[in-house]
Protein backbone atom coordinates (compact mmCIF):
# COMPACT_ATOMS: atom_id res chain seq x y z
CA UNK A 1 0.00 0.00 0.00
CA UNK A 2 1.30 3.47 -0.84
CA UNK A 3 2.65 5.45 2.11
CA UNK A 4 0.12 8.24 2.59
CA UNK A 5 1.00 11.47 4.36
CA UNK A 6 -1.15 12.78 7.19
CA UNK A 7 -2.51 16.28 6.60
CA UNK A 8 -2.31 18.40 9.76
CA UNK A 9 -4.21 21.70 9.85
CA UNK A 10 -2.76 23.87 12.59
CA UNK A 11 -5.23 26.34 14.14
CA UNK A 12 -7.42 26.70 11.03
CA UNK A 13 -9.84 29.60 11.24
CA UNK A 14 -12.83 28.77 9.01
CA UNK A 15 -14.90 25.62 8.75
CA UNK A 16 -15.27 26.21 5.00
CA UNK A 17 -11.51 26.01 4.56
CA UNK A 18 -11.33 22.77 6.51
CA UNK A 19 -13.99 21.31 4.25
CA UNK A 20 -12.24 22.49 1.10
CA UNK A 21 -8.98 20.99 2.35
CA UNK A 22 -10.77 17.67 2.89
CA UNK A 23 -12.11 17.83 -0.65
CA UNK A 24 -8.61 18.52 -1.98
CA UNK A 25 -7.23 15.55 -0.05
CA UNK A 26 -9.78 13.03 -1.25
CA UNK A 27 -9.36 14.12 -4.86
CA UNK A 28 -5.93 12.51 -4.70
CA UNK A 29 -6.61 9.61 -2.36
CA UNK A 30 -5.61 11.07 1.02
CA UNK A 31 -7.99 10.52 3.93
CA UNK A 32 -6.19 11.14 7.23
CA UNK A 33 -6.69 14.67 8.56
CA UNK A 34 -5.65 15.97 11.94
CA UNK A 35 -6.75 19.37 13.23
CA UNK A 36 -4.98 21.40 15.94
CA UNK A 37 -7.12 23.86 17.91
CA UNK A 38 -9.63 24.90 15.24
CA UNK A 39 -10.69 28.45 16.03
CA UNK A 40 -14.43 27.80 15.78
CA UNK A 41 -14.42 24.40 17.45
CA UNK A 42 -15.26 20.99 16.05
CA UNK A 43 -17.40 19.66 14.47
CA UNK A 44 -18.04 22.75 12.36
CA UNK A 45 -21.31 22.90 10.40
CA UNK A 46 -19.67 24.90 7.61
CA UNK A 47 -17.12 22.19 6.84
CA UNK A 48 -19.51 19.58 5.45
CA UNK A 49 -21.00 21.56 2.54
CA UNK A 50 -17.56 22.85 1.56
CA UNK A 51 -16.18 19.30 1.48
CA UNK A 52 -18.56 18.51 -1.41
CA UNK A 53 -18.85 14.82 -0.55
CA UNK A 54 -15.47 14.22 1.13
CA UNK A 55 -17.32 13.24 4.31
CA UNK A 56 -15.02 10.31 5.10
CA UNK A 57 -12.16 12.75 5.68
CA UNK A 58 -14.17 14.98 8.01
CA UNK A 59 -15.85 12.12 9.86
CA UNK A 60 -12.51 10.54 10.73
CA UNK A 61 -10.62 13.77 11.42
CA UNK A 62 -8.91 13.85 14.83
CA UNK A 63 -8.62 16.93 17.02
CA UNK A 64 -5.51 17.82 19.05
CA UNK A 65 -4.71 20.57 21.52
CA UNK A 66 -1.15 21.09 20.28
CA UNK A 67 0.90 20.51 17.15
CA UNK A 68 3.36 18.41 19.13
CA UNK A 69 0.57 16.01 20.12
CA UNK A 70 -0.71 15.84 16.55
CA UNK A 71 2.64 14.62 15.20
CA UNK A 72 3.84 12.63 18.20
CA UNK A 73 3.56 9.29 16.36
CA UNK A 74 5.15 10.56 13.12
CA UNK A 75 8.75 9.92 12.14
CA UNK A 76 8.78 12.55 9.39
CA UNK A 77 7.25 16.02 9.67
CA UNK A 78 7.17 18.71 6.97
CA UNK A 79 6.29 22.35 7.68
CA UNK A 80 4.77 24.22 4.76
CA UNK A 81 5.98 27.80 4.74
CA UNK A 82 7.41 30.38 2.36
CA UNK A 83 9.64 31.66 5.15
CA UNK A 84 12.17 29.79 7.29
CA UNK A 85 11.25 31.87 10.36
CA UNK A 86 14.77 31.70 11.77
CA UNK A 87 14.87 27.88 11.81
CA UNK A 88 17.63 26.12 9.86
CA UNK A 89 16.27 22.91 8.33
CA UNK A 90 16.54 21.08 5.01
CA UNK A 91 14.23 22.64 2.43
CA UNK A 92 12.28 20.53 -0.09
CA UNK A 93 9.68 21.29 -2.71
CA UNK A 94 6.31 19.58 -2.89
CA UNK A 95 7.73 17.02 -5.32
CA UNK A 96 10.76 16.39 -3.14
CA UNK A 97 8.58 15.86 -0.08
CA UNK A 98 6.38 13.47 -2.08
CA UNK A 99 9.41 11.39 -3.04
CA UNK A 100 10.48 11.21 0.60
CA UNK A 101 6.99 10.09 1.65
CA UNK A 102 7.09 7.25 -0.86
CA UNK A 103 10.70 6.31 -0.14
CA UNK A 104 11.10 6.61 3.64
CA UNK A 105 9.34 4.15 5.99
CA UNK A 106 7.34 5.49 8.89
CA UNK A 107 4.54 8.00 9.25
CA UNK A 108 4.77 11.31 7.42
CA UNK A 109 2.85 14.43 8.42
CA UNK A 110 2.55 17.70 6.50
CA UNK A 111 1.75 20.78 8.60
CA UNK A 112 -0.36 23.63 7.22
CA UNK A 113 -0.75 26.85 9.20
CA UNK A 114 -3.70 29.15 9.75
CA UNK A 115 -5.05 31.09 6.81
CA UNK A 116 -3.98 34.53 7.99
CA UNK A 117 -0.44 33.97 9.23
CA UNK A 118 0.70 30.41 8.52
CA UNK A 119 2.69 28.30 10.95
CA UNK A 120 4.26 29.70 14.09
CA UNK A 121 7.98 29.28 14.83
CA UNK A 122 7.28 26.59 17.42
CA UNK A 123 5.32 24.60 14.83
CA UNK A 124 8.13 24.79 12.28
CA UNK A 125 10.59 23.73 14.97
CA UNK A 126 8.83 20.34 15.17
CA UNK A 127 9.49 19.59 11.51
CA UNK A 128 12.44 17.78 9.97
CA UNK A 129 11.96 19.53 6.65
CA UNK A 130 10.61 22.84 5.47
CA UNK A 131 8.31 22.35 2.49
CA UNK A 132 8.03 25.28 0.14
CA UNK A 133 7.30 25.96 -3.52
CA UNK A 134 8.55 28.59 -5.96
CA UNK A 135 5.96 31.34 -5.84
CA UNK A 136 5.61 34.94 -6.96
CA UNK A 137 7.79 36.89 -4.46
CA UNK A 138 5.44 39.85 -4.81
CA UNK A 139 2.36 37.77 -3.95
CA UNK A 140 3.20 34.69 -1.89
CA UNK A 141 -0.35 33.93 -0.78
CA UNK A 142 -1.91 30.48 -1.14
CA UNK A 143 -5.15 29.67 0.60
CA UNK A 144 -5.36 26.55 2.75
CA UNK A 145 -7.05 24.28 0.21
CA UNK A 146 -4.68 25.38 -2.55
CA UNK A 147 -1.67 24.48 -0.44
CA UNK A 148 -3.16 21.10 0.49
CA UNK A 149 -4.11 20.20 -3.08
CA UNK A 150 -0.65 21.11 -4.36
CA UNK A 151 1.01 18.69 -1.92
CA UNK A 152 -1.64 15.99 -2.43
CA UNK A 153 -1.27 16.21 -6.20
CA UNK A 154 2.51 15.86 -6.06
CA UNK A 155 2.20 12.84 -3.77
CA UNK A 156 -0.23 11.27 -6.24
CA UNK A 157 1.87 12.14 -9.29
CA UNK A 158 5.12 10.82 -7.82
CA UNK A 159 3.32 7.66 -6.73
CA UNK A 160 2.19 6.99 -10.29
CA UNK A 161 5.68 7.77 -11.55
CA UNK A 162 7.14 5.23 -9.15
CA UNK A 163 4.35 2.77 -10.00
CA UNK A 164 3.12 2.64 -6.43
CA UNK A 165 -0.37 1.19 -5.92
CA UNK A 166 -2.90 4.01 -6.09
CA UNK A 167 -6.15 2.16 -5.48
CA UNK A 168 -8.90 3.29 -7.82
CA UNK A 169 -7.33 6.68 -8.52
CA UNK A 170 -7.40 7.18 -12.27
CA UNK A 171 -6.96 10.05 -14.66
CA UNK A 172 -10.28 10.83 -16.36
CA UNK A 173 -10.34 10.28 -20.10
CA UNK A 174 -12.87 11.71 -22.53
CA UNK A 175 -14.85 8.95 -24.20
CA UNK A 176 -14.40 10.34 -27.69
CA UNK A 177 -10.61 10.15 -27.34
CA UNK A 178 -10.97 6.35 -27.16
CA UNK A 179 -12.58 6.17 -30.58
CA UNK A 180 -10.44 5.77 -33.72
CA UNK A 181 -10.47 8.39 -36.49
CA UNK A 182 -13.40 8.17 -38.88
CA UNK A 183 -12.89 6.25 -42.17
CA UNK A 184 -11.72 8.39 -45.06
CA UNK A 185 -15.04 7.85 -46.83
CA UNK A 186 -16.88 9.51 -43.93
CA UNK A 187 -14.45 12.40 -44.01
CA UNK A 188 -14.86 12.82 -47.77
CA UNK A 189 -18.61 12.99 -47.24
CA UNK A 190 -18.16 15.76 -44.67
CA UNK A 191 -15.85 17.76 -46.96
CA UNK A 192 -18.26 17.34 -49.85
CA UNK A 193 -21.13 18.48 -47.65
CA UNK A 194 -19.25 21.67 -46.74
CA UNK A 195 -18.40 22.33 -50.40
CA UNK A 196 -22.03 21.79 -51.44
CA UNK A 197 -23.21 24.45 -48.99
CA UNK A 198 -20.38 26.91 -49.54
CA UNK A 199 -20.16 26.91 -53.34
CA UNK A 200 -23.51 28.59 -54.07
CA UNK A 201 -22.59 31.35 -51.63
CA UNK A 202 -19.40 32.24 -53.49
CA UNK A 203 -16.99 30.89 -50.92
CA UNK A 204 -14.61 29.56 -53.59
CA UNK A 205 -14.46 32.79 -55.60
CA UNK A 206 -12.47 34.14 -57.27
CA UNK A 207 -12.32 31.18 -59.61
CA UNK A 208 -8.54 31.48 -59.90
CA UNK A 209 -8.30 30.67 -56.17
CA UNK A 210 -10.87 27.85 -56.13
CA UNK A 211 -8.36 25.00 -56.04
CA UNK A 212 -6.23 26.60 -53.31
CA UNK A 213 -9.27 27.51 -51.21
CA UNK A 214 -10.67 23.98 -51.50
CA UNK A 215 -7.29 22.55 -50.51
CA UNK A 216 -7.14 24.77 -47.42
CA UNK A 217 -10.67 23.75 -46.42
CA UNK A 218 -9.72 20.08 -46.77
CA UNK A 219 -6.62 20.63 -44.64
CA UNK A 220 -8.67 22.29 -41.88
CA UNK A 221 -11.27 19.50 -41.84
CA UNK A 222 -8.77 16.62 -41.89
CA UNK A 223 -6.37 17.98 -39.26
CA UNK A 224 -8.37 17.19 -36.07
CA UNK A 225 -8.72 13.45 -36.81
CA UNK A 226 -12.50 13.44 -36.22
CA UNK A 227 -14.01 10.15 -35.06
CA UNK A 228 -17.23 8.87 -36.64
CA UNK A 229 -19.43 10.40 -33.93
CA UNK A 230 -17.90 13.83 -34.45
CA UNK A 231 -18.28 13.56 -38.22
CA UNK A 232 -21.92 12.54 -37.77
CA UNK A 233 -22.49 15.54 -35.49
CA UNK A 234 -20.98 17.96 -38.00
CA UNK A 235 -23.01 16.45 -40.83
CA UNK A 236 -26.15 16.88 -38.72
CA UNK A 237 -25.31 20.55 -38.16
CA UNK A 238 -24.85 21.10 -41.88
CA UNK A 239 -28.08 19.28 -42.69
CA UNK A 240 -29.92 21.51 -40.22
CA UNK A 241 -28.48 24.61 -41.86
CA UNK A 242 -29.61 23.33 -45.26
CA UNK A 243 -33.24 23.12 -44.24
CA UNK A 244 -35.55 26.09 -44.75
CA UNK A 245 -35.79 28.30 -41.70
CA UNK A 246 -38.81 27.54 -39.56
CA UNK A 247 -40.83 30.40 -38.20
CA UNK A 248 -41.30 30.30 -34.43
CA UNK A 249 -44.70 29.03 -33.39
Amino acid sequence: MANKPIIVLVRPQLGENIGKAARAMLNFGLTEMRIVNPRDGWPNPSAGPAAAGADIVLDEAKIYSSTAEAVADCEHVYATTVRKRGVTKPVVGADGAARLVHAEPGRHAILFGREASGLETEDVALARHILTVPINPEFGSLNLAQAVILCAYEWSRIGRELEDPMGDLVQPTAEDKLLPPAPQDDLEGLIGHFEKLLDPRGYFLPESRREATARTLRSVLTKPGWNHLEVRTLRGILSTLERPRRDPE
